[in-house]
């Protein structure tokens, strides 16, 4: 192995410059192990980004011998972009990934050895959700109150644990008849996603730490590959996780080790670089362990910590209340955020009597804030889970507050939501010939493109709409099949309208349901993803019954004109942005 001679022009004082002493520490350190204990806005990144350039800059590494980890795609990018910065396109070559997308790299190269094909789909937790409630089903799982995402929660738990469906069989109580339940679907789950060539989520860490345990010369190719391994968020590592940083940074075996050219001895483990902070850990319920953290140095024989306290992003009046609450927790090193940024002004706390009242407060300081001069893109709110969207949005929408949500697509833009919006628009609105197009085929009835473009071409001629057009079908000469399906439709769409006009929303969307088979139709697929769509459908359902129940004598219109508003919320975005709303975990990371 040759020394690297790239990065000739480096100029090390112009890297080091405006770091301060213990940044600065962090970045030279060379040993076997390095723990950065960063404090929120102390300047992680830019250590992390610049121990990487300062690596690759001395010519202690080529870019492909270093392996950088984070848990984010957005923080992988981020911190991709800091290393070209300062050092250019010949920094392309480092693995700069996230856990997963690290672990997909290695297992589609070697999957074969695990039984699997290198072109293996990857299911969500959507997908794995809609496995879970048809093999509960199917084992009668239900009689023990089993749900989805209660086994779904279990069997991950358990993967983050590296404990397979062997184990958790032998470890189950027999006299707990949920317990053998769950060890029968676990089971039966992972023999479906071996017939389906798939992995879920947690298997993608868990699939990878058993491939360098079952073959060791694949474990040695990876240790020898990467010589330098980083870490971010480091707190947030669960056991799976936790296994495969240690994987990659064992000794080698004596009959896999190389000679180290620099030397002449026998090459050592990779050194390892972890930032974290034990305060920050937010992901306990996926397992995260801060004791990856509390007993690095015990992992690690002679492993340095160094301390970030600068905070640079904050006032003193913010970390004074952080430090307050976080001074409470439990096995953390001692550590004490300070700024130089002065007090700053003083944390505003309201007390809301409601949901729509915390959300009616929020939208006027929102007003408020974006009337002073602030963007809307510069501000952000802030949730515990998803399910407190609702109330933020409905009083975003009243307020004409432009928003949008972070981490998933909005439940309204989903093809299946719109599809069946699409045959309610067709009945409210007659003459909304794209609501009729989206619903001719859907489901499935053997109305092809060239029968569309032959209706719409009949509409045109004698100036009808389009759904005038489909009770003529049968003089248009498409053949029985075809015309029949088009009656068939017609007329759902023509007792559907005469039951809106008297009727609640949920009824009329009822019978579509029932009439169209749509939502059997998903589920007689037996594939996850229609599974879940099917749930989307129903989901549906359950709004129309609330809008209903909130809005006695409310219309098909007015429903429609209610979604349409909240489906339509990020089209009120204007030259400053939009709000973002998004969970506290989504938030990681980020800065407003």
């Amino acid at each position: 192995m040759s020394t690297p001679q790239l990065f000739s022009s480096f100029d090390e004082s112009r890297l080091l410059e405006g770091l301060n002493a213990q940044q600065r520490e962090a970045v030279l350190f060379r040993g076997r192990a390095l723990l950065i204990v960063a404090g929120a806005g102390s300047g992680k990144t830019s250590v992390l980004t610049k121990r990487i350039a300062h690596l690759l800059g001395m010519k202690e590494a080529w870019p492909s011998q270093i392996l950088a980890i984070t848990f984010t795609n957005k923080a992988a990018a981020e911190m991709r972009h800091r290393v070209r910065e300062l050092l250019g396109g010949e920094a392309d070559g480092i693995w700069l990934k996230t856990f997963h997308s690290a672990c997909v790299a290695i297992l589609r190269r070697e999957s074969e050895k695990l039984g699997h094909d290198p072109n293996f789909t990857i299911y969500d937790s959507g997908d794995s959700r809609a496995i879970f409630k048809r093999l509960i089903k199917d084992l009668g799982a239900d009689l023990h109150k089993l749900t989805p995402a209660g086994v779904s929660s279990v069997i991950s738990n358990a993967k983050n644990e590296l404990i397979d469906a062997d184990e958790f069989a032998r470890n189950a109580d027999p006299s707990d008849p949920a317990q053998r339940a769950i060890a029968s679907i676990y089971a039966s789950y992972q023999s479906e996603l071996r017939r389906n060539n798939a992995f879920d989520f947690d298997d993608l860490i868990g699939e990878t730490v058993h491939l360098f345990r079952a073959f060791p010369a694949v474990a040695a190719q990876y240790q020898r590959k990467f010589r330098h391994i980083l870490v971010d968020e480091y707190q947030d590592t669960n056991h799976a996780q936790y296994a495969l940083v240690r994987e990659l940074t064992k000794p080698l075996p004596a009959e896999y080790a190389d000679i180290d050219p620099r030397t002449g001895e026998i090459m050592q483990p990779a050194s390892l670089t972890v930032v974290g902070d034990s305060d920050q850990s937010i992901y306990a319920f996926r397992g995260a362990d801060i004791r990856n953290i509390s007993e690095f140095e015990k992992d690690f024989a002679g492993a340095k910590t160094i301390l970030l306290e600068q905070n640079y992003r904050s006032t003193n009046n913010i970390l004074k209340a952080a430090n307050a609450v976080i001074g409470n927790n439990f096995d953390r090193p001692n550590k004490n955020l300070w700024s130089d940024k002065g007090d700053g002004e003083k944390i505003v706390g309201y007390t809301g009597y409601s949901g729509h009242d915390e959300a009616q407060f929020i939208a006027d300081e929102i007003n408020e804030l974006h009337r002073s001069g602030v963007d809307y893109r510069d501000m952000a709110v802030f949730y515990r889970t998803n399910s407190q969207t609702r109330a933020l949005e409905e009083i975003f929408i009243r307020s004409a507050v432009p928003y949008r949500i972070l981490g998933g697509t909005k439940f309204y833009e989903r093809a299946e939501i719109k599809d069946i919006l699409g045959y309610l628009v067709t009945i409210a609105n007659p003459a909304d010939s794209l609501a009729v197009r989206r619903i001719l085929n859907v489901p499935k009835r053997g109305i092809g493109p060239a029968t569309e473009t032959g209706l719409q071409n009949y509409a045109d001629t004698n100036q009808i709409t389009l759904r005038e057009a489909l009770r003529s079908a049968d003089s248009l000469g498409l053949g029985p099949k075809v015309s029949g399906a088009i009656a068939k439709l017609s007329g759902l769409i023509d007792e559907a309208t005469a039951l809106a006009e008297s009727s609640p929303v949920a009824d009329v969307l009822t019978r579509i349901l029932e009439e169209t088979g749509y939502v059997d139709l998903l589920r007689a697929t037996r594939d996850p993803q229609d599974e879940a769509r099917a749930e989307n459908v129903e989901e549906l359902l359950a709004v129309t019954k609330e809008f209903d129940k909130n809005n006695p004598g409310g219309t098909l219109i007015d429903f429609l004109t209610e979604v349409s508003l909240v489906a339509a919320a990020d089209e009120l975005d204007d030259a400053s942005g939009t709000v973002s709303l998004m969970t506290l975990h989504t938030a990681k990371g980020l800065e407003y």
